[in-house]
């Protein structure tokens, strides 16, 4: 029985496989996608919330972002499709002075990559997030082209492209091995057969670290829960992500906007971090980000929740992705560690990633991965996670 033969193979039909697949299958390349679960999208993808920023603290991260949006922003034109999409900008409100100087520092690094950021007045903050506290509002960073839109649409117009690009999904086929010869990296097997391909692609999200150990390659990802929850539909009454930075009892920042079905969609990050890949909800989720979320905006207080999810953020020590091709495994490619934002990093990490493995050597797509390489000291950390 002979093998399937292709020029790329990407492990994981996630936020960052699926469109990495629909960029390499419009180079022209045979791309195979193999994903144990059932369909695309099943991992932390439909975990995700939406939003997509390119307000970040980091160059790299910013270029990538910049690109996804573009991507979103103008899918609907191109392609008469829907993914949610609302250009409805990102508002970091400010409360003490060392959060403002923070913020205002960075929007030096921001603007040198090309971001539209700027420092708003507390009655631009209050126009814009009508309800928000008012007391010690000090101002806050706008970034209007930023935006959301929905997890579920964009990845299956991002994977319905691919099939009609000729790339190629197996599911339910788990990867458990690597074919390796003189070192490189020559293809997978999984629990169905075998692929053999010149590329092979980590972008397994949370499983991404096991699978790398099997190609040879140890990279520092461990999965970080976070819960997130939506709301019934309310009549729109503010358009920015509303981000606090500010610290609570039991948890970092929390984040919130209204989405194109106008429902309130949140998420927190919990201090300390929980470590593992338990998926399932907590008790103590709500009643904590519903504290922080109305003392914020008391309006919210009577808006009825509808349900709570629970998903891993695969996490680097400094919390930038890692998107490289190790020199030790000729042929093996890593696009993992996206630290909770690979909706927003996958279309754009994708394109960029796409081009380098296609041979082109566009001056931006490698700005983009440089920031992103394995052999780091990780030792940095991004300010906005």
């Amino acid at each position: 029985m002979s093998v399937e033969t292709y020029d790329v193979i990407v492990i994981g039909a996630g936020s960052v496989g699926a469109p990495l697949a629909m960029f390499l299958a419009e180079k022209k390349l045979r791309i195979l996608v193999v994903d144990a679960l059932p369909s695309v999208g099943q991992g932390q993808n439909k975990c995700a919330i939406g939003g997509i920023r390119a307000t970040h603290s980091d160059g790299s991260k910013i270029k990538a972002c910049l690109r996804s949006l573009e991507i979103f922003s103008t899918w609907h034109n191109k392609y008469g499709e829907d993914l949610g999409w609302v250009k409805g900008g990102y508002l970091f409100p400010v409360y003490t002075e060392n959060d403002e100087m923070m913020l205002r520092e960075m929007l030096k690094v921001q603007r040198k990559f090309g971001l539209n950021i700027n420092w708003i007045s507390a009655e631009e903050v209050k126009k814009r997030v009508p309800g928000v506290e008012e007391k010690d509002l000090r101002g806050g960073t706008y970034s209007p082209d930023d935006g959301s839109a929905s997890p579920l649409l964009a990845i299956n117009a991002f994977y319905r492209r691919a099939v009609k690009l000729e790339a190629r999904f197996r599911f339910n086929e788990e990867v458990t091995g690597f074919i390796k010869e003189g070192g490189a990296v020559k293809g997978v097997r999984t629990s169905k057969g075998e692929y053999r391909s010149a590329v092979v692609v980590n972008a397994a999200g949370a499983q991404a670290a096991g699978l790398s150990i099997l190609a040879g390659v140890k990279v520092p990802v461990r999965p970080d829960c976070h819960e997130a929850g939506v709301t019934e539909p309310v009549r729109k009454f503010f358009e920015p992500m509303v981000v606090d930075i500010r610290p609570g009892d039991k948890s970092k920042n929390y984040y919130f906007y209204q989405n194109s079905e106008e429902q309130l969609v949140f998420c927190l990050t919990p201090n300390p971090p929980v470590w593992g890949d338990d998926r399932r909800s907590t008790s103590e989720f709500l009643p904590e980000v519903s504290r922080r979320m109305i003392s914020l905006m008391p309006a919210l207080a009577e808006i009825k929740v509808r349900r709570t999810w629970r998903g891993l953020y695969p996490m680097t020590p400094d919390g930038f992705p890692i998107v490289d091709f190790p020199k030790a495994v000729p042929g093996y490619v890593l696009a993992v560690g996206m630290c909770g934002q690979g909706f927003m990093l996958g279309p754009g990490l994708g394109s960029a990633l796409a081009s380098v493995i296609a041979g082109e050597k566009n001056a931006e797509d490698l700005e983009i991965l440089s920031g992103f390489r394995l052999e780091r000291d990780f030792s940095g950390q991004e300010k906005l996670k």
